[in-house]
């Protein structure tokens, strides 16, 4: 269990107001745990245009030892981690007290949104995440009453686009991990995560690729092709990025 790092839900909520349109999220700590760096900068994006400050943990391990130190308002869980899954963290903040006022989850797999609300999410942000109307939305919806509830205001239609550098540095995690992937646990992570990473980009095909390799490892396939497949597919792809 996380250690009881505060007394009263109010700290959470240090002088948050719904006086700023345009960022009514101003005076919120968002801690994202997503080990994606692409998709981490989508969130920062939208944290800045919404007011809220954000701090990043790309792994279980980080986020408890982030949650030791002091108190977000909001945390928003990837649901594929590298050192677990996402869920159990959702169900272990769902029933520590005093409650992180908002526990959001996100995940590129829609299937999954059930089983985090099950563990008491009080929300699922879909991936790729970059509408500022669907984030704001999500969070001021998942408020608790205390804190002021919904007001009637209009959504902006603005969609963020992440610096491509968060890209490349996925991609080239992607592309080490393969070079000397063997047992089972390193595939399974690098086809959820590749799958999580070209949805965010919008990359159909190697989203497709991804998702066959997971398929096909969970059947008892041989992989080797799959995964000459997917190298070259991330190796065509840090090109690209490098020109942009």
């Amino acid at each position: 269990m996380l250690t009881d790092y505060g007394t009263d839900q109010s700290k959470a909520l240090p002088q948050w107001r719904l006086s700023l349109p345009r960022r009514p999220l101003t005076g919120l700590t968002v801690l994202v745990i997503e080990d994606s760096r692409f998709a981490s900068e989508a969130v920062r994006l939208l944290c800045l245009k919404s007011g809220a400050r954000i701090r990043r943990a790309d792994c279980l391990r980080s986020a408890a030892r982030h949650l030791r130190s002091y108190r977000p308002a909001v945390v928003v869980i990837d649901l594929g981690l590298p050192d677990g899954d996402g869920v159990a963290l959702i169900a272990e903040l769902n029933a520590t007290e005093p409650r992180v006022p908002v526990i959001l989850a996100m995940s590129g797999d829609t299937d999954r949104a059930g089983q985090a609300l099950a563990a008491g999410a009080d929300g699922f942000l879909p991936k790729p995440v970059e509408s500022l109307a669907v984030f704001q939305q999500t969070i001021l919806q998942a408020m608790p009453p205390e804190a002021g509830g919904m007001t009637l205001r209009a959504l902006p239609d603005e969609v963020i686009q992440p610096d491509p550098s968060g890209l490349r540095d996925d991609l080239a995690h992607v592309a080490e991990v393969l070079s000397s992937a063997q047992d089972t646990t390193e595939i399974d992570y690098i086809a959820r995560f590749l799958a999580g990473v070209a949805r965010s980009a919008h990359d159909p095909a190697l989203e497709a690729a991804a998702t066959a390799l997971a398929r096909d490892h969970t059947a008892g396939h041989a992989l080797a092709t799959d995964l000459a497949r997917i190298s070259g597919m991330v190796q065509d792809r840090l090109s690209r990025v490098a020109e942009m």
